[in-house]
């Protein structure tokens, strides 16, 4: 089962169709997924039959084996059992798995084979029959947000309610890749004062850099495209992280869950580190030579280290007094070296 958990932003590694329908490559997504720390692999299940029809156009001509997008879903798609083998593989592995249906049938088939929870995508929000479908299952429900306005995503968490799912949404900008005035994190707030439920980002900026922000800002789940290489073939590859650039963000959001998680009281802060105040601050010191009964002016006075003598923040004070005896240049000041403050001889 995944779960969103307070306090820890999961992140969530799509393969979609990377694989190109080689059941081999998609096992060795698995496996590269998994050595980097991230909690999930997601794929995407398309069955031509109950998705397409012959006229569905590419959103990017790039296949040059396929004449329609239909015969593409045909031919990068998986048979139940081999999809049971895939998530067997990622549990095995220590991530959760999951992948987008498209259709009925594609939740019909996920739910036999078994997801640890369910995400959907942006053009299939609208699809009330296929979130009542997976709602049902009383899985968490991922709704990407991307394509749909404030009403669609009311109407959307109607259904989630209504059927007592737990859910979250995900902001989403379809663009492959997704430059930074696009990406939209300020609406991840937006989300969370409207909904009430976890809110997250689903990135297609091909960086590592909104996922880092998004954790800052309180994300529940990141998700984030993967490519094994940046010379792979596919549309995604430019929106995609690599498995080490995945590693450095599951390192990164793991250290920023750690310090979100650590807010500090400045008074307290500095209570702490109290004992270093001494090391890194300076002190009031004789800028020369200084015979008694000197009235010190501002420029007797230097400030140098260590800081256990008279602070430099009160060096004011010092100025106008006596000295009570002779101070060497380098002296560290000290209420000793001065006469006592009477009041005909006040600074």
């Amino acid at each position: 089962m995944f779960t969103l958990k307070p306090g820890r932003c999961s992140i969530i590694a799509e393969v979609a169709l990377a694989h190109d329908g080689s059941l081999g490559l998609a096992h060795a997504f698995i496996d590269a997924v998994a050595r980097t720390g991230a909690d999930a692999v997601k794929f995407q299940t398309h069955l031509a039959e109950a998705e397409s029809t012959s006229a569905e156009p590419w959103r990017v001509k790039f296949s040059l084996q396929d004449e329609s997008r239909y015969d593409y879903w045909r031919r990068t798609a998986f048979t139940e059992a081999q999809w049971a083998g895939l998530a067997s593989h990622a549990r095995r592995a220590g991530l959760a798995f999951l992948s987008s249906p498209f259709s009925m049938e594609a939740a019909d088939l996920l739910e036999r084979v078994g997801v640890d929870a369910w995400k959907i995508a942006s053009g299939e929000v609208a699809n009330f029959a296929l979130l009542d479908r997976v709602a049902a299952t009383g899985q968490l429900v991922l709704l990407s947000s991307g394509l749909s306005d404030w009403m669609e995503l009311e109407g959307a968490v109607t259904r989630c309610v209504r059927s007592r799912a737990p859910f979250g949404i995900l902001q989403c900008t379809t663009a492959y890749p997704c430059p930074p005035e696009r990406l939209g994190l300020n609406i991840l707030g937006e989300l969370r004062e409207r909904f009430h439920c976890p809110v997250g980002l689903s990135d297609h900026s091909g960086t590592i850099y909104p996922g880092l922000a998004a954790a800052v800002l309180g994300a529940s789940v990141v998700e984030v495209h993967v490519t094994l290489s940046r010379e792979m073939f596919g549309p995604d590859v430019p929106a995609s992280l690599t498995p080490m650039e995945l590693r450095q963000l599951v390192e990164g959001i793991r250290f920023l869950d750690v310090a979100m998680g650590h807010p500090l009281r400045k008074d307290d802060q500095a209570r702490q580190d109290a004992a270093l105040r001494s090391i890194f601050t300076k002190s009031v010191v004789a800028a020369r030579d200084l015979a008694a009964g000197h009235a010190l002016a501002l420029d007797d006075l230097a400030f140098k280290k260590p800081g256990t003598g008279w602070p430099q923040s009160r060096a004011d004070a010092l100025v106008g007094r006596r000295l009570s005896r002779n101070v060497a240049r380098d002296t560290l000041f000290s209420e000793a070296d001065l006469e006592p403050i009477t009041e005909d001889r006040a600074p």
